[in-house]
């Protein structure tokens, strides 16, 4: 199978292209070049999605695969210029949802919109595609069903975890609980978490591609608690932390950030800037489609172990998540006091 990869040299990419070479595929990666070094055997042609596509011009590939895209004119400017392809994958998330409210989002929920003028800002790169992410990508989802009709598989992934993750938002609590002593963790132990290994979303898709399956699922892990997660954390890492489960509302009290501060917390009594309900379903989103088409998942000792031993070895860097050591005493110390 000829497969083209548009990213696929930092995380997600990444796996596809590691899980393609593994199935003995031929690769062709488009990006902007700035890990060439890693796949040195590979065609590797340099672009940037938002100025100059045209070494894709009229070349054809059995397969796409489009985990870079984050605008509908990504998309249109790509099927602008390629030729003859059989499958377009494009990697979505579940952040297309209006909210994650309710448990149990399934692939028919409402959709976040956005409006033709912040739209057209996002066209003339006047508008970051973060600032209204889940509905561009809702758009894109779209814009390729409108080019490749019946060829389409829109994967609306859930929390990326794994090696090589630049997030940090699993990392954080591997590396925080191999330190030891005290960690804050938000909220109580069986809080449900849902992340998904980029390997085997990437396995899987590949399956999906070459079953010729089409259509939008909704691709996440199985609800572990944080609970599960974190004493896996502290088995592999052979720790010895002790974890401070902390009430949400002192956290918020003191200003901490859901999700960058706290990488993998949602309050789920509290409901985040501008919501008017708390977002109780955002790890209890429906895989139910996708376990029936075939997903599955390595066990959650396999994922942490992997992100341990790499995070041990990777080039020393400031966490892109997460709260210092310093801050986190001194919110043990206001427990403390508090008690």
């Amino acid at each position: 199978m000829n497969v083209l990869i548009l990213g696929g040299t930092r995380f997600l990419g990444r796996a596809f292209t590691e899980e393609a070479l593994k199935r003995g595929y031929t690769v062709t990666l488009f990006n902007r070049g700035t890990n060439k070094d890693l796949f040195p055997g590979l065609e590797q042609l340099t672009g940037d999605r938002n100025k100059d596509m045209t070494m894709l011009q009229k070349r054809n590939w059995d397969a796409v695969i489009d985990t870079s895209g984050f605008a509908p004119h990504h998309i249109r400017k790509t099927a602008e210029v390629l030729g003859d392809i059989g499958h377009y994958t494009f990697i979505s998330s579940i952040s297309v949802y209006r909210d994650w409210i309710p448990a149990g989002i399934q692939e028919d929920y409402p959709l976040q919109t956005i409006s033709d003028e912040k739209l057209a800002e996002s066209e003339k790169g006047t508008l970051s595609p973060y600032e209204h992410y889940g509905a561009l990508k809702a758009l894109s989802e779209e814009e390729a069903e409108k080019h490749w009709p019946g060829r389409v598989l829109n994967v609306r992934a859930g929390q990326l975890v794994g090696p090589f993750d630049y997030t940090d938002r699993l990392p954080y609590w591997v590396q925080r609980v191999s330190q030891g002593g005290q960690a804050i963790v938000p909220g109580h132990p069986d809080r449900p978490v849902q992340m998904i290994d980029v390997r085997d979303l990437a396995a899987w898709v590949f399956n999906m591609i070459f079953q010729g399956r089409i259509g939008t699922y909704n691709a996440t892990g199985q609800k572990e608690t944080m609970k599960d997660i974190l004493e896996t954390c502290r088995s592999v890492s052979s720790s010895t932390t002790d974890f401070v489960w902390t009430d949400e509302a002192f956290l918020l009290e003191n200003k901490i950030k859901p999700w960058t501060d706290m990488p993998l917390w949602i309050p789920e009594h509290f409901p985040l800037e501008g919501e008017k309900e708390p977002w109780k379903g955002t790890f209890e989103i429906s895989i139910e489609k996708a376990v029936e088409a075939g997903l599955t998942f390595r066990s959650l000792a396999e994922t942490i172990r992997d992100v341990y031993h790499w995070e041990k070895n990777r080039e020393p860097s400031d966490l892109k998540a997460g709260i210092s050591r310093e801050k986190e005493k001194e919110l043990l110390q206001k427990q403390k006091l508090k008690l």
